[in-house]
């Protein structure tokens, strides 16, 4: 039994527990060469079609941490590039904010990796949404709103927040597998 003071260590249970997708989406979307148009072309509007699902998911619960959308910043750079983004894809982490946090430490964590990737984006491409960071101490912040979260909660609540960041990182890699692969 759980000392209902204790604090589970969300974050990190999540950064182990998704190793393997969060691998299975790096491999992913490695396949494609960012300083190539038509690739970074790719990348964009696969992470459209997921990010338009996953944002419209978790902006309907107010109880998440707080987070900014960058939706918009996506949708600008596909514009830029004169190109239409994709239907969302179906999207369904789970019906509890538990789940919608899951998914939230996904989608924010990818913003990490955006800082990484925009340095092998070609000369002259939109970066919004690659180059849009957290602000200074915010990933922190979000991570310790996650642990505060765990608090008191069961080894349930804490499958239920694996089960939604599984999910989100699912739906990135099909998201990766519905546009063509460049040869």
């Amino acid at each position: 039994m759980l000392n209902p003071s204790a604090v589970v260590p969300v974050a990190s249970h999540l950064r182990t527990i998704t190793r393997a997708a969060h691998d299975t989406v790096d491999a992913a979307f490695s396949r494609l060469d960012l300083a190539d148009r038509a690739d970074y072309a790719r990348f964009l509007l696969a992470h459209a079609a997921a990010t338009a699902a996953v944002e419209a998911v978790l902006s309907g619960d107010p109880t998440l941490p707080r987070w900014r959308p960058r939706l918009a910043l996506l949708q600008n750079d596909l514009a830029t590039l004169e190109l239409a983004p994709p239907p969302p894809l179906p999207f369904d982490p789970g019906g509890t904010s538990a789940a919608r946090l899951g998914a939230l430490y996904v989608l924010e964590g990818s913003r990490l990796g955006g800082a990484v990737l925009v340095k092998r984006v070609y000369p002259g491409a939109p970066t919004a949404f690659l180059s849009a960071r957290h602000d200074p101490g915010e990933w922190r912040a979000f991570l310790r709103a996650m642990d505060e979260r765990g608090v008191g909660q069961t080894p349930d609540w804490l499958d239920t927040v694996a089960c939604g960041a599984s999910a989100c990182f699912a739906l990135y890699t099909a998201s990766s597998q519905a546009l063509p692969v460049p040869h």
